[in-house]
C-alpha cells in the first residue's frame, strides 16, 4: 500500500469512527432531550447527526478525490477534498442558523425543562466522548493534511464545549430554578455560526489558490541550492491540485560556461531529488546565465545592484542579462508587498539605471515575493 492509499485509509477509518460515535450520541441525546423537554440537549442530538453526515461526506469526497487522472482532468481529482471541506463548513453553518432560530422561538415562548440524574450523566459522558473524538479526528486530519477531518475535529471540540455549557445550565436550574436553556441555545448557535464561517473562509481560500506553505519553498530551495552549479533559486511557484499534491516551476542561476548537456543533466537531477524528497513534480526549470567572462558586464551588474538596493523595499535582483550588440539590459526585481506603489518604484529604478547607462534599453520584470521568505540580499 503506497503513501496515498495509507492516507486515504486513515481518513476513511477516522470518519467511520466519527460516524459510529455521533450516531450513538445522537440517539441517547435525542431520547433525553425529548423526555426532559430540553431544547439544548435536543439541539445537541441534531448536531451529532449533522456530524455523522459530515463524516459520510468526508468518506465520499476521499474516494472521489482518489480517482486517477484522465483526459479531462490530467492532474487528478484531489481538489474534490476542498469541496467536501466546504460542504462540511456549510452544514455547520446551517446547523448554527437553524439552532439560533429555534432558540429564539424558545425565548419568546419559554418552556420549563426537567432533568434527571440519568440525563446529567449522559450529558457528562457526551462531553468526554466528544472531546476525545474531536482530538482524535483533528490530530489525524493534521497528520494527513485533510481539511475535511480538521473541520470535523474542530466541530467535535466545539460540541464538547457546547455540551459542557448545557450541563452547567442544568446544574444552575436544579440549584437556583433559573432556566437558561433558550439563552444558552442562542449563545451556542452564535459560536456554531462563527465556526462555520471560519471553516468556509479557509476552505474557499484554498479553492481560490492561496500561498503555498513557506516551509515547502524553503525545502525546495535547500535542495536546488545544494547543487554546486546552482548560484541561486528564484521564482518558485507551486500549483496545488489537492492535499500534498503539487506541481511547480522555478528559476536557477548558473554560470554561462555550462553546456546544454550540463544544464540538461542538472535539471534532471534537481527534478528527481525534489520529487523523491518532497513528492513535488517540477514541470519546468528555467535558467538564468551568470556572466563570468566579461568584466564589463560583471561591473555593470554590481553597479545596477547598488542602485536598486538603495531603495528600502527592494528584496532581490536576479536574472541579470546584458546584450552588448543590441544594447539591452534585462533583470528581475523582487519588490516587497510593503511598498505602497511597486510599479512606481520600478519606474524610479529604471530611470536611475537609464541615467547610469543612457545608451542601453532597460527592461525590468517585477516579481512577487510569492513565499514571503525573501530577505534583502544586498
Amino acid at each position: 500500500m503506497n503513501q496515498t492509499q495509507n492516507r486515504d485509509a486513515l481518513i476513511v477509518r477516522t470518519s467511520v469512527v466519527g460516524i459510529l460515535t455521533n450516531l450513538f450520541l445522537a440517539a441517547f441525546k435525542a431520547a433525553i432531550g425529548i423526555l426532559s423537554n430540553s431544547i439544548a440537549v435536543t439541539l445537541d442530538a441534531v448536531n451529532n447527526l449533522s456530524d455523522a453526515g459530515s463524516s459520510i461526506i468526508t468518506i465520499v469526497g476521499t474516494k472521489l478525490a482518489a480517482k486517477p487522472a484522465d483526459r479531462q482532468h490530467p492532474f487528478g481529482y484531489g481538489r474534490i477534498e476542498y469541496l467536501t471541506a466546504a460542504i462540511i463548513a456549510v452544514i455547520v453553518l446551517y446547523a448554527g442558523i437553524t439552532s439560533l432560530s429555534e432558540s429564539i422561538q424558545k425565548i419568546i415562548h419559554p418552556e420549563t425543562p426537567s432533568y434527571s440524574m440519568l440525563a446529567l450523566t449522559i450529558i457528562t459522558v457526551g462531553v468526554l466522548v466528544k472531546y476525545g473524538l474531536g482530538k482524535y479526528v483533528k490530530k489525524n486530519g493534521q497528520m494527513v493534511h485533510s481539511d475535511s477531518l480538521i473541520n470535523s475535529g474542530q466541530d467535535a471540540l466545539l460540541d464538547a464545549v457546547i455540551s459542557a455549557s448545557t450541563l452547567a445550565a442544568a446544574v444552575i436550574f436544579i440549584l437556583f430554578h433559573v432556566s437558561l436553556e433558550a439563552y444558552l441555545g442562542a449563545v451556542i448557535s452564535v459560536f456554531i455560526i462563527k465556526s462555520g464561517l471560519e471553516m468556509l473562509r479557509d476552505t474557499l481560500s484554498q479553492i481560490l489558490g492561496q500561498r503555498a506553505d513557506p516551509s515547502l519553498i524553503v525545502k525546495i530551495k535547500k535542495i536546488t541550492d545544494s547543487f554546486p552549479e546552482v548560484h541561486g533559486t528564484y521564482d518558485v511557484v507551486l500549483q496545488d491540485y489537492g492535499p500534498d499534491y503539487y506541481t511547480g516551476s522555478l528559476h536557477i542561476e548558473v554560470d554561462d560556461t555550462l553546456t546544454a548537456c550540463d544544464i540538461d543533466r542538472l535539471n534532471k537531477q534537481i527534478t528527481y531529488r525534489v520529487y523523491e524528497e518532497l513528492n513535488i513534480i517540477l514541470t519546468a526549470i528555467s535558467v538564468y546565465a551568470v556572466n563570468t567572462q566579461d568584466e564589463t558586464i560583471i561591473t555593470m551588474r554590481k553597479t545596477i545592484a547598488d542602485i536598486a538596493f538603495r531603495h528600502e523595499n527592494i528584496l532581490q535582483m536576479h536574472g541579470f542579462y546584458v546584450d552588448q550588440s543590441e544594447k539591452v539590459i534585462r533583470f528581475d526585481l523582487v519588490i516587497s508587498f510593503d511598498e505602497p506603489d511597486r510599479m512606481a518604484l520600478c519606474q524610479t529604478i529604471r530611470s536611475e539605471v537609464q541615467k547610469a547607462y543612457p545608451d542601453y534599453k532597460i527592461y525590468i520584470v517585477v516579481d512577487n515575493d510569492i513565499s514571503e521568505l525573501i530577505q534583502k540580499d544586498a
